[in-house]
């Protein structure tokens, strides 16, 4: 038992040749690891850092010309914005002026036609007017020839009594449209 406890004591006890064949092994693993494992994982980080670098500038890149491609377009947005609105607004002055040229045309063509209309009824009136003299003239011989118990047969004598009717007639309507005013 005395072996087992001696060798217990001995656990924290160093080999030296363990230690040197360790520290060698160390060593050539190190220096393996060293030249070749080092060198391909860092050339594979320095490719993966300027993979991403490059995505990145990429990624800004076309974020640049994004943004420029957006500007463009709210510009382009922008400015038929403002054609539209002017179309607009001409084309509200050219109803404006279309609606306002419609009505000046259909005064005067109201114009005309009451000018028309008023020239008919004149015209009408005094063909009215003669026809009336005429019959009144004719009507007036006959009643004065009734009355004087002579023929009123001379145009002269005939022209003389139907004029003075007539205005006799026109002087009562004058004081009876006077009357009415």
């Amino acid at each position: 038992m005395l072996g087992l406890a001696a060798e217990e004591q001995n656990v924290l006890r160093i080999h030296i040749d363990e230690l040197v064949f360790g520290l060698i092994a160390f060593v050539v693993i190190f220096a393996l690891v060293y030249k070749y494992a080092v060198p391909r994982i860092t050339k594979m980080l320095d490719e993966r850092a300027d993979s991403i670098e490059g995505g990145i500038e990429r990624a800004k890149k076309a974020e640049a010309e994004a943004e420029e491609a957006r500007q463009q377009y709210r510009e382009k947005l922008g400015e038929a914005h403002r054609q539209y609105s002017q179309e607009l607004e001409k084309a509200k002055e050219q109803r404006a002026a279309i609606i306002a040229e419609a009505r000046e045309e259909a005064q005067v063509e109201a114009r005309r036609i009451i000018d028309a209309a008023h020239a008919q009824i004149e015209a009408d009136r005094q063909q009215a007017m003669n026809q009336l003299r005429i019959e009144i003239g004719t009507l007036s011989t006959d009643l004065a020839t009734r009355i004087v118990g002579e023929s009123l047969a001379d145009s002269g004598a005939q022209g003389r009594v139907i004029d003075r009717f007539l205005a006799e007639l026109e002087q009562a309507d004058d004081a009876q449209q006077a009357e009415v005013r």
